[in-house]
């Protein structure tokens, strides 16, 4: 596979889409030196920077923090996007559907649902013993004794497997059972998660640049896993990080260094000096 030095348009590139665990941010779930002044530099380039994840935007927003206005996100792979701190596209699941999901996964001793609704989250009372880990991604998590007679507005539902058997409950059960109704994605080997069809981080990078005028081919995505594959698919210029499994090869033209050698770093300072 080829690195990202043999793309020979990476000076094009006017969006940067990147995915987060295990690929901007090293295993230690840091993000690495040197990002805040690189950013700047897209900034002032017109290079727009927008962090693509599972994660929820007040996770992702909370993480970039002092320059979020500058931005982009694509949180929940793709279930909204949003452009300098206002919401430009959102994909809200049917009540009786997300009910369907939850129940089955509230049946499933292997899983730990959550509802999620953009700033609002909600966890069954039983599982309040995996708070710490839960609280990694969302903010205001509400414990809840039943879903039953929920119905607030949500995007996604992700289902939390602390037995890091998400992969084969994601084969023998889930998709299955609600890919014909719902797009359902494993977000490693931890989380698998629901959207509407027609969702995933690809979509939601589209509708940013639709929203902006810019063509596709010029988007660039930056990936390491499952979820990444519909965005790695539809940009113009792919990169996966070295760290990235192998079946994720064939999804992506290009490759950077891993995570831990701040593989992201190394191709914004590409696409800079290109410009």
């Amino acid at each position: 596979m080829q690195t990202y030095e043999s793309d020979a348009n990476i000076g094009n590139i006017k969006i940067l889409a990147v995915d987060m665990d295990k690929t901007l941010l090293t295993d230690e779930r840091v993000l690495p030196q040197g990002l805040d002044e690189r950013l700047d530099k897209l900034a002032d380039a017109g290079i727009v920077f927008c962090p693509a994840s599972g994660r929820p935007a007040p996770k992702l927003e909370e993480m970039f923090e002092g320059i979020k206005n500058r931005l982009a996100f694509c949180p929940d792979n793709g279930a909204c996007v949003i452009y300098r701190g206002s919401y430009i596209y959102k994909s809200n699941i049917d009540v009786e559907l997300y009910q369907q999901v939850l129940n089955r996964a509230s049946e499933d001793p292997r899983a730990v649902p959550v509802l999620c609704c953009f700033d609002e989250f909600y966890v069954l009372a039983r599982d309040h013993q995996y708070h710490d880990e839960i609280s990694v991604y969302y903010n205001t998590i509400n414990y809840v004794d039943s879903f039953e007679g929920i119905d607030f507005e949500s995007n996604k539902i992700s289902v939390f497997f602390p037995g890091y058997d998400a992969e084969p409950a994601f084969r023998e059960t889930y998709s299955p059972e609600f890919s014909d109704k719902l797009y359902v994605t494993n977000a490693g080997r931890e989380w698998i998660d629901f959207m509407n069809l027609g969702v995933d981080k690809g979509a939601g990078v589209a509708h940013l640049c639709e929203h902006l005028g810019i063509d596709i081919a010029d988007a660039a995505a930056v990936g390491d896993t499952y979820n990444d594959i519909p965005m790695l698919e539809r940009v113009g210029h792919s990169f996966i990080v070295d760290n990235a499994e192998e079946h994720m090869n064939v999804h992506a033209k290009w490759r950077i260094p891993s995570n831990n050698d701040g593989g992201v770093l190394t191709l914004i300072d590409a696409i800079l000096a290109a410009r």
